[in-house]
């Protein structure tokens, strides 16, 4: 589990992602803004919040102006991670009309799911407020989005689990099933193939529970565990005197992510913060030069 800060991921993926997305947008060309726009106008546009929320993305606004025009100027007005209230102005656009109409629809595309992962995000962690519990994502992202996603919920106050496959052993019912139920041999195999990972085993029933309590493995995952049997589980974890961290997990919601926090989870992990979440409404006005 790890909480980068707002650190960016301005990386090859994700200016490969905006290459890929404007592509897509644009194809053989703008026919409506070839028709509408001259060659020398330049506008003015303000990027302004419709609804409260937490802005996430503005680094992507640069990122996609390098490649479609570098004339084009964003002046931020708020750094990410920033609460938002209707009306708030969050960056202005500058320079030439043509390659802002353009671009605009992606970068509010980018802008609005990202900015809704953050509101949502920071919607949980105020449920927990007061507790040590740690509000978690999962890898139920959009395919190729998942650096952006996960950027977003540390921008609204989240901490990442597990980036993807390579990252942490993680064991889970259906790898239970494939090895008939030796989840020993498989703790033993994966510290002996990959030391430097982290192991985490996810547990159904208090049968399983104590049994992985003895294998030292860092992290439990307890699957859809009420708030009783998820306060026994804790206690279960303190008498054995074991180190793992346990984490709440199976349709967390806002309502009942503080119960398991009061319960003493260390962390609840919450599916839809990057699967399902509504954009946050922002709007682009312009203004001609």
């Amino acid at each position: 589990m790890s909480n980068l800060g707002f650190n960016f991921p301005d990386t090859d993926w994700t200016c490969a992602l905006v290459r890929q997305s404007l592509a897509e947008d644009i194809g053989s060309g703008d026919a409506t803004t070839m028709i509408t726009t001259g060659s020398d106008q330049t506008i003015e546009a303000t990027i302004v919040a419709r609804q409260p929320g937490v802005v996430a993305g503005l680094p992507l606004g640069e990122i996609i102006f390098d490649q479609l025009d570098s004339t084009v100027k964003m002046e931020k007005l708020v750094e990410d991670g920033q609460h938002l209230l209707p009306g708030t102005r969050v960056a202005v656009l500058r320079g030439p009309a043509a390659a802002i109409l353009t671009g605009e629809r992606l970068l509010l595309n980018f802008l609005q799911h990202l900015g809704g992962i953050a509101t949502l995000t920071a919607q949980y962690v105020e449920q927990v407020k007061g507790t040590s519990c740690k509000v978690l994502d999962t890898r139920k992202t959009l395919p190729g989005y998942r650096h952006l996603a996960k950027y977003a919920v540390r921008c609204g106050g989240g901490h990442n689990h597990r980036m993807g496959l390579y990252d942490r052993i993680m064991l889970k019912d259906n790898h239970w099933a494939t090895a008939d139920g030796r989840v020993a041999e498989l703790v033993a195999r994966g510290r002996k193939d990959f030391p430097d990972l982290d192991l985490e085993v996810e547990v159904d029933n208090f049968t399983q529970l104590e049994q992985v309590l003895k294998l030292g493995v860092e992290w439990i995952m307890l699957d859809n565990f009420s708030f009783d049997d998820t306060a026994k589980a804790v206690e279960m974890r303190n008498f054995a005197g074991s180190g793992a961290l346990l984490e709440s997990s199976g349709n967390v919601t806002l309502e009942t992510i503080g119960g398991y926090a009061r319960a003493g989870v260390d962390a609840a992990s919450v599916g839809r913060l990057t699967h399902s979440v509504p954009a946050l409404d922002l709007g682009l006005d312009m203004d001609r030069k």
